[in-house]
C-alpha cells in the first residue's frame, strides 16, 4: 500500500534531524519505508528531491555535505532548525490569534492551529486575563471570531501578494455572462462582509482594481515579473469595493426549494409560495456569502433571480464538481 507523503516527509524529516552525521541518498533510501518501495532508481531520485524540496519550502534547513568518496550527504542540524525564545504581549498574540483564524478552512489550518498550541505550551502567549484585556477570547469561549477562507484562489493570492508576484487569472464580473483573462499585479488581501477581495493593479487597464475571489475562475497562475507599477502605501479595499464594485450589501433573492428541505433556509425566508410537483418559491434576504451557503443544499435549491446570484452558485457548483 502507498505511503502517504506526509508521513514520507515525516520521516524524512526525523531522519535528518537525528543523524549524528550527513546521511547520504544511499542511507536515506534503506531507513525509510516509502524509499525501499520506490521501485527503480530514477524513480527514488525524482521522489527524493521533490521531497527535500518540499521539506525546505516548510522551512526546515537542509545541508548538503559531501563526503571524503564524493558523495553528497544531507543532514537538518539543529541548531540550524531551533529558533530562540518567542515572547509576546498581549496586543501580538491577539493579531497572531486571529490571523490565523483566516486559516479554518484552508490548507493550513493544522499548521496554524499547531503553531499557536506550541506557544501556549512554551510560555510565548500572555495569560488570559492579559490577553482578554486586548479582546482575544478565550480559548473555550463560546464566541469566537470566524474568518472563513473558502475560495481556492485564497492561497495562491497570498503568496503572490508576499512574494511580489505577477498573478493571472479568469475573472467574471458581475454584469458578465463569460469570464475574462486578468493579469494583476497583486497588491493585498482583505476579508469585508464575509467576502474575501484582492485588491492590485490590473495590467490590461493599467489602472488599480478590486476582485472578488469567489469570482475568480479556474487557476490562478504566478509569474516572475517584475512590478510596473508602485504599491501603495496604504490600499483602501472596502472604499473601492463600494465605489466600484457596486456591491450589495442588502436586498432579495428568489429561489426555488424542494418540499421537506433546506429548514434554515425556510427560516429565513420572508415569502414562502407552494410551486407544486415537490418545489416552493422562497424569497429570502440577499447579502454577501449566500452564494457559498446555497451550495450546500446541492439539488435541493435553485436560484431564480437575481442572476448575478445565479451563477455565483454555479460556479461554485461546477468548481465542486471538478474537485
Amino acid at each position: 500500500m502507498a505511503i502517504a507523503k506526509a508521513e514520507r516527509l515525516m520521516n524524512l524529516a526525523l531522519c535528518l534531524l537525528g543523524a549524528r552525521r550527513p546521511l547520504t541518498k544511499r542511507e536515506l533510501r534503506a531507513s525509510i519505508e516509502a524509499y525501499i518501495e520506490a521501485g527503480n532508481d530514477d524513480a527514488f531520485n525524482r521522489m527524493f528531491e521533490r521531497d527535500k524540496e518540499d521539506l525546505r519550502e516548510l522551512g526546515l534547513v537542509i545541508d548538503a555535505v559531501e563526503n571524503l568518496d564524493g558523495e553528497a550527504g544531507y543532514l537538518a542540524r539543529r541548531d540550524s532548525n531551533s529558533l530562540p525564545p518567542v515572547t509576546l504581549d498581549a496586543a501580538e498574540a491577539t493579531a497572531l490569534g486571529l490571523a490565523a483564524r483566516v486559516w479554518q478552512q484552508a490548507r493550513l489550518a493544522g499548521a496554524a492551529s499547531g503553531a499557536l498550541q506550541k506557544l501556549h505550551a512554551a510560555g510565548g502567549m500572555p495569560q488570559a486575563e492579559e490577553a482578554e484585556s486586548y479582546g482575544q477570547l478565550h480559548p473555550h469561549s463560546s464566541l469566537e471570531p470566524h474568518i472563513p477562507a473558502r475560495e481556492a484562489a485564497f492561497e495562491p493570492l497570498m503568496l503572490a501578494c508576499r512574494d511580489r508576484r505577477l498573478v493571472v487569472f479568469d475573472y467574471r464580473k458581475s454584469n458578465s455572462a463569460h469570464p475574462l483573462r486578468r493579469q494583476v499585479e497583486p497588491w493585498t488581501l482583505e476579508c469585508w462582509r464575509g467576502q474575501w477581495y484582492l485588491a492590485g493593479f490590473d495590467r490590461d487597464r493599467q489602472a488599480e482594481r478590486v476582485f472578488r475571489l469567489s469570482r475568480i475562475t479556474g487557476t490562478v497562475r504566478s509569474r516572475a515579473a517584475a512590478f510596473t507599477a508602485p504599491v501603495p502605501d496604504q490600499v483602501t479595499v472596502r472604499e473601492t469595493v463600494e465605489r466600484w464594485a457596486g456591491e450589495r450589501t442588502s436586498a432579495t433573492a428568489r429561489i426555488r426549494l424542494r418540499s421537506g428541505a433546506g429548514y434554515p433556509l425556510r427560516a429565513r425566508a420572508t415569502e414562502v409560495r407552494e410551486l407544486g410537483d415537490g418545489w416552493e418559491e422562497l424569497e429570502i434576504p440577499y447579502g454577501h456569502g449566500l452564494d457559498a451557503w446555497l451550495v450546500e443544499f446541492g439539488a435541493d435549491v435553485v436560484v431564480l433571480e437575481p442572476a448575478e446570484l445565479r451563477a455565483d452558485v454555479v460556479d461554485r457548483l461546477r468548481a465542486v464538481a471538478k474537485g
